[in-house]
């Protein structure tokens, strides 16, 4: 994804990683409010079924689908990351299912109420958006990194 790349971690291994944690008990226990916890579940079955890979902790409090290799096109930096996923932060809930690309920007114009960082996309509940422009997103950009990198 695009916002790998933007780190700048030249020769430094990513912290980031798969871990045999449980989803479940995370969830149980970071999510913060009972809202929260609902939408995360939902999430995880929306997003195991949409892409056929189980949840796995990625790092303390990532949730991810899938993964792939990348290697940085400005760096050295390479690793392994998800194809997609979510973290119930305390703020919002991030969604890492976006490629960051200019070129698909327009994805993002049906999707409903949400805020953007470098990596992902925030949103308050998933009532807020719309779920099928949610897998849209998702869809193009798994087909777009699978195409671009290597899926593990």
């Amino acid at each position: 994804m695009r916002f790998i790349e933007n780190l700048n971690f030249n020769n430094m291994a990513i912290k980031t990683q798969q871990t045999s944690a449980s989803v479940t008990d995370f969830i149980n226990s970071f999510a913060d409010t009972e809202q929260k916890r609902i939408d995360s579940f939902e999430l995880l079955k929306l997003m195991s079924e949409f892409t056929g890979f189980e949840p796995k902790m990625w790092g303390a409090t990532m949730i991810g689908f899938g993964s792939y290799h990348y290697k940085s096109e400005r760096s050295s930096q390479e690793g392994d990351w998800p194809l997609v996923g979510f973290s119930p932060r305390k703020a919002a809930i991030s969604l890492y299912v976006f490629s960051g690309y200019p070129e698909h920007e327009y994805l993002l114009k049906d999707l409903g109420k949400f805020t953007m960082g470098k990596a992902c996309i925030y949103i308050k509940k998933l009532s807020d958006i719309n779920i099928d422009a949610l897998k849209t997103i998702m869809g193009e950009t798994i087909k777009f990194l699978q195409t671009r990198y290597i899926s593990v």
